[in-house]
């Protein structure tokens, strides 16, 4: 071992150095420590294969993992120990063959050059440990602890699973929560077959849930008249400033309840769950992606005073100009306006990908702790994710009951239930048929449904 040390160059030294980075034991093998070179060698062949292996054939389970917080944590310690050992193992392979005869000024130059190959190496292994230290606390801040276990299979005998997803609207100048998009994701839990129900934010006179909410508006929700009209949009607040809605519910709970109960009775599905985001906060996220790519068909005059333009055409749109694409009513109507926000939605979802995310993945982060709420639960996570990947690769449908089918001042809330368990129906025998491959999808008028259903041709 000596002989090779004092007979190499310090070039060689750091050459073997280097290689034992890429492969742990090399430089052992080379001043003829056999048995540690090779088990080092073993170790971290075995390391590599085994990553190697998980990445290409357990994609699913790992996004599955990546929701668990004690599976997030063992990650990121697993991380630190490897970018430990692997520092560990460059340090000890620079001494086993460096030359033995270094001027100060060559010992302190490859010294340096051993410290910073420590760095470059370790550096995604620290990076993936912080990705995961985030990834938990989101998880942990966005998703409710799990009290009661969850089943191994949570849809066994639901065909369907129904969630909620909110748009609420608060400013300065109007506080309180306007529930202004709402938004029913029906989903097929066998084939992951989605359909999105829109419900207008102006419908009125809300039948309302059986209970203190019924007993109170007997002949559909009136809101606090002559200070609100009473609208659809009203009840998540109302629920909030009177906890005799919604009797034992914790503050911050009132509204999502009360609002899940009220339109699992107007659809006839029931709601189990919901997912609020911030409209604020989702200019956020859509800044922290660095914009979103979207066709605007018509130039929409957005602000409070008008004062600002997104013009036509195809364009990335800033989280601002996003958010008001989505909001904006000026020369147009509601109805419009949902079905923009579907259009943003989707191309959120299709643009928000690995790359995008991981690239921006602590400020996305950041924006969606503060912009999101939920009621689900940690424990439900990863079969959620499980579920989604199979809506990934389905079909998802959306339908609006807006006017002339539903007039908002004076719905036909059995019509509404009708129409929801016949579009449910017809999706589910449209999903057992094979399908065409490079079918378009387009808007098309429904002549079981009455409506327009869309299979988000937005461009």
């Amino acid at each position: 071992m000596a002989g090779k040390r004092g007979g190499q160059s310090i070039r060689t030294g750091l050459a073997l150095t280097l290689g034992s980075a890429a492969l742990w034991g090399l430089a052992h093998l080379w001043v003829g420590r056999r048995v540690t070179g090779a088990l080092l060698m073993g170790i971290y062949l075995t390391l590599v294969t085994a990553i190697v292996v998980t990445l290409l054939r357990v994609r699913t389970e790992l996004l599955s993992l990546a929701v668990q917080p004690a599976w997030l944590w063992s990650f990121a310690l697993g991380a630190l120990l490897l970018a430990a050992a692997t520092v560990a193992v460059v340090v000890r392979s620079y001494q086993l063959v460096r030359p033995e005869s270094l001027t100060r000024p060559a010992r302190y130059l490859s010294a340096l050059a051993v410290g910073l190959l420590c760095v470059a190496v370790v550096t995604p292994m620290v990076y993936a440990a912080r990705l995961a230290f985030v990834s938990q606390h989101v998880v942990t801040s966005v998703f409710a602890a799990t009290t009661a276990p969850i089943p191994v299979d949570p849809w066994k005998g639901r065909e369907r699973v129904n969630i909620l997803l909110i748009g609420a609207d608060a400013a300065p100048k109007r506080p309180g929560v306007r529930t202004d998009s709402m938004t029913v994701a029906s989903i097929d839990t066998r084939t992951g077959d989605t359909v999105l129900f829109g419900l207008p934010r102006n419908l009125e006179h809300v039948p309302m849930p059986a209970g203190p909410p019924r007993e109170q508006f007997p002949y559909g929700f009136g809101g606090e008249p002559p200070y609100s009209p009473g609208l659809l949009n009203e009840v998540f607040q109302y629920a909030e400033d009177y906890p005799s809605m919604v009797p034992g519910v914790p503050k911050g709970q009132r509204g999502p309840t009360l609002l899940k109960r009220t339109l699992s009775d107007i659809t006839g599905l029931d709601i189990t769950h919901y997912a609020m985001v911030d409209m604020s906060g989702f200019a956020a996220i859509i800044d922290a992606m660095g914009g979103v790519k979207l066709t605007v068909k018509e130039p929409i005059v957005y602000g409070r005073e008008n004062e600002g333009l997104i013009q036509a055409g195809t364009r990335k749109l800033s989280g601002e100009e996003a958010l008001w694409f989505g909001r904006a009513r000026t020369y147009s109507d509601d109805y419009v306006r949902m079905g923009r926000q579907k259009c943003l939605m989707n191309a959120v979802a299709k643009q928000a990908d690995p790359v995008t995310v991981l690239r921006s993945f602590e400020k996305l982060a950041d924006a969606t702790v503060h912009a999101v709420s939920t009621d689900i639960p940690q424990g439900l996570l990863p079969n959620l994710i499980d579920l989604s990947d199979k809506v990934k690769d389905s079909r998802i449908k959306s339908f609006q009951f807006v006017p002339p089918l539903i007039n908002t001042a004076d719905p036909d809330y059995r019509l509404i239930k009708h129409k929801v368990s016949s579009i449910l129906a017809k999706s589910a025998a449209d999903a057992a048929k094979p399908s065409k491959a490079g079918s378009a999808k387009i808007p098309r008028k429904d002549d079981v449904h009455g409506a327009i259903t869309l299979d988000f041709a937005c461009d």
